[in-house]
């Protein structure tokens, strides 16, 4: 399937954190050696990408990605039995894009960084899958997409 976030899929990132259930973004840095952060602002920017506020604009996130621009992350929640993974390049939202990362972040992530000194940073996605939970028959519901 082409890459479009539908709106069960969006509704999942976007309410990862109020699920207690934050993204883990994982980057790499200049020497190859991977870095796992929870991100408790990720959430979807459009169709094809997600966002999310970084507020320390010089800490190791962004200090990989500037080396590194390609990026995974990956949410899990028990309750329902959600996995979602997801791929792709991120880079620092400029202008009007790094106003709304922010305005969309939670207000608990907004209240961390109330200054607004932190980044926005917006992930084009390359990849999206996982498993949705099952049906009412008790098959489990996957997703894959793929941007082509």
């Amino acid at each position: 399937m082409p890459l479009v976030l539908d709106d069960e899929v969006k509704r999942l990132i976007d309410t990862a954190l109020s699920e207690r259930t934050p993204m883990i973004v994982a980057s790499v840095d200049a020497e190859g050696r991977p870095r796992l952060t929870f991100r408790g602002s990720l959430q979807t920017f459009s169709d094809d990408q997600v966002g999310f506020w970084a507020r320390n604009r010089e800490g190791g996130t962004m200090t990989n990605i500037a080396s590194n621009p390609h990026v995974a992350m990956v949410m899990r929640n028990p309750d329902t039995r959600v996995i979602l993974q997801l791929s792709g390049r991120a880079r620092v939202a400029q202008g009007a894009d790094r106003d709304r990362v922010y305005a969309n972040a939670p207000e608990v992530e907004q209240r961390a960084d109330a200054e607004k000194k932190g980044a926005g940073v917006i992930v084009d996605l390359d990849r999206v899958e996982g498993l949705l939970g099952f049906d009412a028959d008790g098959k489990p519901r996957f997703v894959r997409l793929q941007r082509d």
